[in-house]
């Protein structure tokens, strides 16, 4: 759905309103966020990279801090708004429209950063793939962080509906969006499904698996792929219109020097 022109559009107005917390989080927020981000690694003109950076919220903030920022994000709308913002604002940014999991670079960033549970939508092969492509981008003894949803998510009540609409989120043409969710507590995995039918009867299922993690989980996928000094900070957030702030987990994690 990232490249789809309709629903990126509506991604990107919803990612630039900063009254929800629904594909970014509220502005106040991510200035919190930035200056804890920053604050987990100190030091001047760090190379920084944002995957999934999205219309640049957050690597906007980091490099008005002094820093060198890249953006990735798999949306060419998103990269697109983000790059005429930058360019507005005169800020030196760098924004590259590409899939995080194809990742080559070698000794780059001192700080990577992934934010908004993106790391949570993978499925286990990628996730590591991920962590394999972060692990070399990195500089020896450069930083990763990223945040996932916590098992507390779990205990919320899963919940569908059905809307019929002219003209929406899914689609410009008449539609019937039928969204349900469903629980696989074995494996920490929501799923929320999303069938979307339009009046010609053309029918689309969008499928987004969001995995859960406690820190074990988190200290062990990490030590995987040869991180060390991993570390879990709960609570961070306030609570928003997607989920509270109890569910979600920082995770700072570093590659040995």
């Amino acid at each position: 759905m990232w490249v789809d022109p309709h629903i990126s559009r509506h991604l990107l107005a919803v990612h630039l309103n900063p009254d929800i917390d629904l594909a970014s989080r509220k502005k106040a927020t991510i200035s919190d966020t930035v200056d804890w981000l920053l604050g987990q690694v100190p030091g001047e003109n760090l190379a920084v990279l944002d995957l999934g950076c999205g219309p640049g919220l957050y690597t906007e903030r980091i490099a008005g801090s002094g820093h060198q920022v890249t953006g990735m994000d798999y949306s060419l709308t998103a990269i697109e708004y983000a790059s005429r913002s930058a360019r507005n604002k005169a800020l030196d940014l760098s924004y590259v429209h590409q899939n995080y999991l194809t990742l080559r670079e070698e000794n780059k960033y001192d700080l990577i950063i992934m934010i908004f549970t993106d790391f949570g939508v993978l499925v286990p092969g990628d996730r590591d793939r991920l962590l394999e492509n972060i692990y070399r981008a990195l500089k020896p003894g450069g930083t990763f962080i990223f945040d996932v949803l916590n098992e507390r998510f779990l205990e919320k009540p899963v919940e569908k509906s059905w809307q019929a609409e002219k003209c929406g989120f899914w689609r410009e043409t008449p539609h019937l969006a039928l969204s349900d969710a469903f629980l696989y507590e074995e494996e920490k995995v929501v799923l929320s499904q999303h069938v979307v039918v339009e009046d010609t009867g053309a029918m689309d299922v969008y499928r987004f698996w969001t995995h859960v993690f406690s820190h074990d989980d988190l200290r062990a996928v990490t030590a995987s792929q040869g991180f060390e000094k991993t570390r879990c900070h709960d609570d961070l957030l306030p609570d928003s219109e997607m989920y509270s702030g109890r569910d979600v987990t920082f995770c700072v994690t570093v590659k040995p020097e």
